[in-house]
């Protein structure tokens, strides 16, 4: 499914969009991706590297009609759909000043003999260009052959198919089947006339989503019986159930986070959120870091600058827990202290704020010390 519009298994991306599960489990991992900070930090100090211009186009406005997120946001959903995320570097001498992002369909990775890969790119109107590596930001993880990556709509075309139909059928069987209340019985045949007229009712009065439940209106001593959910119902909810569960997990996204609410969201919420950055999340972090470590940078860059995803506000504790963590980190309670008042606030995202100072230690400083006394 190089171009998003082949069918794998009978299902087009369109069609898998279209599916809730599928449609939950990219946009949360895309939005994830688009909302969470992206910086670009010196190597050495590990502090942000403001004055290099390719931090405000990661952190702020990669190109002057996208913002970061809604860049990062479409580049990561097609890398979930298609396998592969493609964006046109652009610069000017060594400097890159525009990232833009290219329709999958119409890029096509080769590897040439001498193990060197080369990107072809074809506009809808115009001729086709070769792209080299150090043009081309190129975001993906699972691959084949190491050059391109893996459609998880293709991983998963076959549980998407089976949950197509699941749902069609039960469509069809709202739209066009009979949900009875019961039915009516009689010990001798229907008259031709009575029989026209049952006919005629069933298919007038009782058919549908919005006739379920009714009861049939008999004659010539009809006798009723109620009618009960069957297995064969509860049977076709749980596979349904169990498709949202086999799309979830080829996404790596857990279960309730779909909506299939097994799980206690009192404490054990704080446990889902580090789950889903620690192993859904990270692959992606480390992708898309090496993957503009490896283009945007010339090689002594390379050395010089890290690029980090900031994941910090997903994987936060409750109050409580935040508060714990960092007067540990401060040095309460005998612990060896890693972290200063300046490097708490910035991890909470609040403003510098100076220290006040100490009265005494200004009295003392101005050689006012109060008086001892006698």
């Amino acid at each position: 499914m190089r171009n998003g519009a082949s069918g794998v298994g009978g299902v087009t991306v369109k069609d898998a969009m279209r599916n809730p599960t599928v449609f939950r489990c990219v946009s949360l991992i895309s939005y994830a991706m688009g909302m969470l900070p992206l910086n670009l930090l010196n190597a050495g100090t590990k502090e942000k590297a403001r004055d290099h211009p390719l931090y405000s186009i990661l952190h702020r406005e990669p190109n002057n009609w996208q913002t970061a997120f809604n860049f990062r946001e479409l580049m990561q959903r097609r890398a979930l759909i298609n396998g592969n995320a493609y964006a046109l570097i652009v610069r000017s001498g060594n400097r890159v000043i525009r990232l833009v992002p290219l329709d999958p369909g119409m890029v096509e990775p080769r590897q040439r003999d001498d193990w060197s890969v080369e990107y072809r790119y074809t506009p809808k109107a115009g001729q086709t260009k070769i792209l080299q590596p150090r043009d081309v930001l190129h975001v993906y993880a699972d691959s084949e052959d190491g050059i391109q990556g893996t459609s998880l709509v293709k991983v998963a075309a076959q549980a998407i198919e089976l949950a197509r139909q699941l749902e069609s059928a039960q469509s069809n069987f709202f739209k066009k089947g009979m949900l009875l209340g019961g039915m009516l019985s009689m010990p001798n045949a229907l008259s031709p006339e009575a029989y026209e007229r049952l006919k005629a009712s069933l298919q007038e009065k009782y058919s549908g989503a919005e006739n379920a439940g009714r009861w049939i209106v008999g004659e010539e001593g009809m006798v009723p019986h109620q009618f009960t959910s069957s297995a064969k119902d509860s049977q076709q909810l749980e596979s349904r159930k169990l498709q949202i569960e086999e799309i979830g997990r080829v996404f790596g996204v857990p279960r309730p986070f779909l909506g299939v609410d097994d799980t206690s969201w009192g404490s054990g919420i704080d446990v889902l959120g580090q789950i889903f950055v620690r192993y859904t999340l990270n692959p992606w972090f480390s992708a898309w870091e090496q993957a503009i470590e490896r283009s945007c940078f010339t090689d002594v860059e390379k050395e010089q600058f890290d690029v980090k995803f900031n994941a910090g506000a997903l994987i936060r504790g409750s109050m409580k827990d935040q508060g714990e963590f960092f007067t540990k980190a401060l040095g309460s309670g005998g612990h060896q202290p890693w972290m200063d008042y300046e490097e708490v606030r910035e991890t909470m995202d609040l403003p510098e704020k100076e220290i006040a100072p100490n009265p005494l230690a200004q009295q003392k400083g101005n050689g006012n010390e109060p008086e001892k006394p006698s």
